[in-house]
């Protein structure tokens, strides 16, 4: 007997945009009760990174989804602060490498356990281990309790950002293999521990194998995408497309057709299950958002080229050192590359996307200036000439 091949399930590609969004939490009322550590589960992973202009990454995360939250809320709930600012007994997130260095659900721990033993059975890196440094720390911290590099003995042998003390290399080599563990960050320096202290002892001891991991890894992807390609899935976690492979048939997520989509597709069954519905969130996105992290389905999904130009020459950059999309409406209507001067958000460099933009990135700036206590706007530049008017007039008017 011939076994036909299962039906694929057609999306359009408005469908496919809808429910990546609703996927991503900017359909619908935000869940205020679950707040920030509820953004973090739905989420999966949130990318880290040091550049801080209207606030760091991992706080406009949340800000976008959420709203006015407020930042010392976001922290704590992060970095597992009670509040009178002692450290709470059990841990709701750690540090590692996910898709770049992220904040993840500490439920997530045992999935990471083949990235813990590859990097174990890793041949080269990029900075030498001194001898007898990995058990100093090691040492030091059962010892002491937890610490930061500096209290470790120093993060670096000079100014340069990448000139690590032979101490700091050997903390994060213990971070990587998994002996060592970040749940906490003071200021912004991480506080390193002992995993077997910090991490709960059910999830520490729950060693999976390489299959039940990624199986975890790419169904989570999938989930928090809504529908993606074997590249979308791959990049969320920043997994290699044959173990998105391996374990793809098995993981629960179902094979889509996207119209327009060159490549096949797979989504989370819960998100086919009934329609985006609800409203649109308006808001500044950081360029390390999840929405837009992987360029190659930005523009497949909102016909937006995305590109942080930060570390770009000054004088080759086109929109600006932290250009930040405008979500509005389900699209991607503008950039705003912002700055602050005291109590002034300063819009160096505004692209619309037309006249029908301007009231929704007008609000945009206007709600994340409140967000970081500025009461005023100023734009520098709009690529368009004839939309300056127009955008001054809109955040009179939100200003008033």
């Amino acid at each position: 007997m011939t076994t036909l091949p299962r039906p694929v399930l057609a999306l359009s590609a408005d469908d496919a945009r809808r429910i990546a969004l609703r996927a991503q939490g900017f359909i619908g009322a935000p869940d205020r009760r679950a707040g920030v550590r509820g953004v973090l589960r739905h989420l999966g992973a949130v990318q880290l990174d040091t550049i801080s202009v209207l606030a760091r990454s991992h706080e406009l995360v949340p800000y976008a989804r959420l709203g006015a939250v407020g930042r010392r809320t976001v922290e704590a709930a992060y970095w597992n602060a009670r509040p009178d600012g002692a450290t709470a007994a059990r841990p709701h997130a750690f540090e590692y490498w996910s898709h770049a260095a992220c904040i993840l659900p500490v439920e997530e721990w045992p999935h990471f356990a083949f990235r813990r033993r590859a990097y174990r059975d890793r041949p080269h890196w990029n900075h030498k281990l001194p001898d007898g440094a990995y058990d100093q720390v090691v040492k030091q911290l059962r010892t002491e309790g937890p610490l930061t590099a500096t209290e470790l003995g120093g993060a670096k042998k000079t100014s340069d950002w990448w000139d690590w003390s032979g101490t700091k290399v050997a903390v994060e080599r213990a971070l990587m293999y998994g002996e060592v563990v970040c749940v906490e960050r003071r200021g912004w320096k991480r506080v390193y521990d002992l995993a077997e202290r910090a991490i709960p002892a059910a999830l520490l001891h729950d060693e999976l194998d390489d299959t039940e991991c990624l199986r975890r890894l790419v169904r989570l992807a999938g989930e928090s995408l809504g529908v993606g390609t074997r590249a979308d899935i791959a990049d969320y976690h920043r997994l290699k497309g044959e173990q998105v492979d391996a374990v793809i048939a098995d993981s629960g997520l179902v094979p889509v057709e996207v119209a327009g989509w060159s490549k096949p597709a797979w989504a989370d069954p819960a998100a086919l299950a009934a329609p985006p519905r609800g409203r649109h969130r308006t808001t500044l996105l950081s360029p390390f958002d999840s929405l837009v992290w992987e360029r190659a389905r930005t523009e497949r999904i909102f016909g937006f080229t995305h590109r942080l130009e930060a570390y770009v020459p000054k004088p080759k950059r086109v929109h600006g050192y932290f250009a930040m999309p405008v979500l509005a409406g389900g699209r991607l209507v503008g950039r705003v590359d912002p700055a602050r001067e005291g109590r002034t958000l300063v819009a160096r460099q505004v692209t619309l996307d037309g006249p029908k933009a301007v009231p929704a990135v007008a609000q945009a700036l206007v709600e994340a200036a409140s967000w970081v206590s500025c009461t005023d706007v100023r734009v520098e530049r709009v690529d368009a000439p004839e939309l300056r008017e127009p955008l001054a007039r809109e955040l009179a008017r939100a200003l008033a």
